[in-house]
């Protein structure tokens, strides 16, 4: 899965979805897909990445108290 990260606009690849879809965990492990070379994993703030369209992440994803 691929989102986009707000402060730089490159697409990032998702490397465990599921903690993407953890409204508990704040962090997702990813890498930026720019440039010719293959980037290392990172840590990306979920707050930080919404859809390529630039829709934003659903709440639920990012929220543990979302249905509140």
């Amino acid at each position: 899965m691929y989102l986009r990260h707000t402060a730089s606009g490159d697409l990032v690849e998702i490397l465990e979805p599921g903690a993407l879809f953890d409204p508990c965990q704040t962090d997702v492990s990813g890498r930026f897909h720019a440039g010719e070379e293959m980037q290392e994993p990172a840590p990306f703030r979920k707050a930080e990445l919404v859809f390529p369209s630039g829709e934003p992440l659903p709440r639920c994803w990012l929220d543990a108290g979302y249905r509140g």
